[in-house]
């Protein structure tokens, strides 16, 4: 029987064959190489453009985000404000509470002392009417604040252009009125604010009183044009170095409507230093000024001619405003 030859694993063949093998791969790795720095030279570039931009988007992100830290700040210090401001809001509302609640309590009470007062004022006024059944008012008593004690009587009447245009017609009727407080007069005279005389021919002297003698005034009144300059100073310092006596109760009553003189308190001193002893009485109406002319004027002289009555032993009576009654042109002869 003939033997078997037995086969060798590691032959020859089978080492030339794990040899080409092996040179095969050497090759590829040899070939691989070759290209391998171009690849690698190509990466850094590319790799370096991108760590560019990243830093360039870096400061825009570290800029944006400084702004925006700031914007925060801001936004956080104007929160804290507000939140302070609403703060005391809250403590002036909390206050305001009170006070609403204490003068809500207060008005209670007020309306609970209004009734009482009322009703106080209801039995006063049926006790007056009774008292004042039989009551008979005497002729010196004061008439509106302004005494009627004295004997004579000098007017100073403003003839202005504002006073002949919107309050002629008033005055005269005022006069009368003042007149009805005096009965009878010892002596009467009237001049303009300027010092000179309604009749020239009395001046410095005493007019007789009685009812023609005022319907003579009043007449002339209506055609009386004279020049003035809006200040009662020289018309009232004329009147008391006229007519001042130790032996006479006299009043001076100053008509007029504004003041355009330069100083308040020179005119004040001007009367003071002749009715040292306020043996003249001054008293004055003030006409209100038409709404659409300046007040400046008119304030002057309420605040002029209410001290000069206060400290001459007289009293200032603001008027109220009133329809008012032009001065009719005198007519002219024809001819």
């Amino acid at each position: 029987m003939r033997r078997r030859r037995e086969t060798e694993v590691f032959s020859l063949s089978f080492l030339d064959c794990i040899c080409c093998g092996f040179g095969a791969m050497i090759l590829l790795l040899v070939l691989t190489q070759v290209q391998q720095p171009v690849v690698l030279e190509k990466t850094e570039q590319n790799l370096g453009g991108q760590v560019e931009k990243l830093e360039n988007a870096l400061y825009e992100i570290r800029g944006e985000t400084e702004i925006l830290n700031r914007e925060l700040k801001g936004r956080i210090e104007q929160t804290s404000d507000e939140k302070s401001r609403l703060a005391r809001l809250g403590g002036d509302l909390t206050n305001i509470q009170g006070q609403y609640n204490a003068s809500k309590k207060d008005a209670e009470f007020n309306n609970l002392l209004q009734q009482q007062l009322v009703a106080t004022y209801q039995r006063l006024n049926e006790d007056q009417r009774k008292m004042l059944a039989n009551y008979k008012r005497p002729s010196t008593a004061p008439m509106a604040g302004i005494p009627a004690d004295s004997e004579y009587v000098v007017f100073v009447i403003d003839t202005s252009g504002s006073m002949q245009e919107n309050h002629w017609e008033d005055m005269k009727q005022h006069m009368r009125q003042i007149l009805d407080l005096y009965p009878k007069l010892q002596g009467l005279q009237v001049m303009d604010d300027e010092g000179a005389y309604l009749f020239p021919s009395t001046a410095a002297r005493w007019m007789s009183d009685g009812p023609e003698r005022r319907k003579v005034i009043m007449d002339a009144l209506e055609h009386w044009v004279t020049y003035s300059n809006s200040s009662p100073t020289e018309g009232i310092v004329r009147a008391i170095d006229d007519f001042w006596s130790r032996d006479k109760r006299v009043s001076i009553y100053y008509l007029g409507d504004d003041f355009t003189g330069p100083s308040i308190q020179d005119a004040l001193d001007q009367v003071a230093r002749l009715n040292k002893d306020r043996r003249v009485r001054i008293h004055a109406l003030g006409f209100p000024m038409p709404p659409d002319q300046p007040q400046e004027t008119a304030r002057r002289y309420a605040e002029l001619m209410r001290l000069m009555c206060e400290q001459n032993g007289g009293a200032f009576v603001g008027l109220p405003a009133s329809k008012g009654h032009r001065r009719l042109p005198p007519l002219l002869p024809v001819g």
